[in-house]
């Protein structure tokens, strides 16, 4: 005899909707609506907390390398800052495929665990007596590591919204993202008022200043993020047309449930879905990596003034990004997620092609030699380290502008401040839409299979493209200078549109390929 519980669930609740030419009668009680909601929006703060956890100590990793380890240069810089990516890289297929099979509880608990032990032992890496260095690099990698949990996050919210819910929910994964990245960076300069000295607590060994409290306060959200999954989140299924159905990754489905779904998943799709992503990813972490060499170069700029404006900059891009993710759900349901995909990309295309020199007039030249901090040897943390550096006893003496060492500084010229805010607005613009719209359809396109692995792998191609957006900038843009490298990007923009032509109509929710539910138009 069924309980009253299991019977209440099974009391319609919403009318009918129209799917595939024929009514389904959507059962969903309030209390499970509400319960579903509850979980999906616990997953919005876990997905907030993941980009603070990067961005909290994004703009002193570099002074409290040097403070801690005198031997750490920029290239090792550059693999602390890597680290983190390769964490995520790492971690994501497999947190991916521990939610197909398991309670997502699991994955996500141990995987905030990781980052709340990574966090604490970043603000210990003061302790040991030497390789110092070495302990902040694994730290940011675990920290990275528990960042995996962004593929069990995506999975489960593509898993418990039906397809008209489907484009609201990541847009709103991506606000609370895109929000982790504009205040972690905020929270920053606020415990920035703490001072380096700061206050010791001698019985642990414990110095809380302005390096190591953002990442306590990190530690702290991350174990009441575990508090809150513990007591609120429930595992939550619907299909494409939006009737619950029991999970497939709890207690051990069986196998009828798993039938559920009949047909393959498109793998030229979720391949392409992959490229666009890693394409969407690689663009935009270029394009931040080079903002603070490329303003010192055109602009003269100090580094204290890069730092500042640019921070505002990002900052802006920020704001424009939520505003820009609120208003692809409205547009996505008029035009469809691939109209508003491929739109995002002519956007980002005409922000760099805007971006490209032209005009007689040309940058100030930089004659004096810079040494160590001039950017030809163009390795990845060297380009990254502008974003970090701390005045010096001479910085009134460093000289401004376009280094005499990069050869094209003498002939390429410069971009106008026009042509640079005018493209940032763009790329601030496009890149948003393409960052949703992606995993939105790749959600879609995989339908109702279980789609941890497969949301493991897009979050491994973005991680894999943050990593390697910023070496590849580096290198074009010191030896060739902007106009190659913006107008190589140019190029790999234009391939990826064609690679969206391809396979456009391929592009389509898995219910809709087999006739189960009919969606919005695209």
């Amino acid at each position: 005899m069924a309980s009253p519980g299991i019977e209440a669930e099974r009391e319609p609740l919403l009318g009918d909707h129209t799917a595939g030419g024929r009514e389904w009668d959507i059962i969903e009680t309030q209390e499970h609506r509400k319960s579903r909601w509850r979980s999906i929006r616990i997953l919005y703060l876990t997905m907030f907390l993941s980009s603070v956890g990067f961005s909290i100590v994004i703009m002193s990793i570099w002074p409290y390398l040097q403070k801690i380890d005198q031997t750490a240069d920029a290239r090792f810089l550059g693999w602390v800052i890597a680290s983190f990516s390769l964490g995520q890289m790492v971690a994501s297929p497999i947190f991916g495929l521990w939610s197909n099979y398991r309670p997502r509880k699991e994955p996500l608990v141990i995987s905030i665990f990781i980052s709340v032990v990574a966090n604490c032992l970043y603000a210990y890496v003061h302790v040991p007596a030497s390789h110092n260095k070495y302990y902040m690099l694994i730290a940011r990698g675990l920290v990275g590591f528990g960042a995996g949990n962004v593929a069990v996050v995506r999975s489960y919210v593509a898993g418990a919204t039906s397809l008209q819910e489907r484009t609201s929910s990541m847009a709103n994964t991506s606000t609370c993202q895109a929000l982790g990245f504009i205040l972690g960076p905020v929270f920053q300069t606020c415990f920035a008022l703490i001072g380096e000295k700061g206050v010791t607590w001698d019985t642990i060994k414990l110095q809380i200043n302005m390096y190591t409290a953002p990442v306590l306060l990190g530690a702290f959200l991350g174990v009441l993020n575990i508090i809150l999954i513990l007591a609120v989140l429930r595992e939550h299924r619907v299909d494409d047309s939006g009737r619950p159905c029991n999970s497939i990754n709890f207690e051990a489905a069986n196998t009828e449930e798993i039938q559920i779904s009949q047909g393959n998943i498109d793998q030229v799709a979720v391949v392409a879905t992959n490229v666009l992503f890693f394409v969407v990813l690689f663009i935009f972490a270029l394009f931040e990596t080079i903002l603070t060499p490329l303003t010192m170069d055109m602009y003269a700029w100090t580094q204290e003034q890069a730092v500042l404006y640019n921070g505002i900059i990002l900052a802006g891009l920020g704001v424009e990004a939520v505003v820009v993710f609120m208003g692809v759900k409205l547009l996505s349901k008029m035009l469809g997620e691939r109209a508003v995909l491929l739109g995002g990309l002519l956007v980002v295309w005409a922000g760099f092609f805007i971006l490209l020199p032209w005009g007689n007039q040309f940058p100030k030249i930089q004659w004096k030699d810079l040494h160590n901090n001039s950017i030809p040897n163009a390795t990845f943390g060297e380009i990254i380290i502008g974003l970090w550096k701390l005045p010096r006893e001479d910085q009134n003496e460093l000289p401004t502008g376009c280094p005499i060492e990069q050869a094209w500084c003498l002939y390429t010229p410069v971009i106008h401040m026009a042509q640079f805010f005018t493209s940032v607005v763009f790329i601030g613009m496009g890149y948003p839409a393409c960052n949703v719209m992606s995993y939105t359809l790749y959600s879609k396109i995989l339908g109702p299979k279980p789609q941890g692995v497969y949301m493991g792998w897009l979050t491994a191609s973005g991680s894999g493209a943050r990593i390697l957006g910023p070496v590849f900038i580096s290198h074009v843009y010191s030896y060739l200078g902007p106009r190659w490298a913006f107008g190589l990007v140019c190029g790999i923009v234009l391939l990826t549109i064609t690679l969206l032509g391809v396979v456009y109509r391929r592009l389509i929710a898995f219910s809709v390929r087999y006739g189960g539910v009919q969606e919005s138009p695209s």
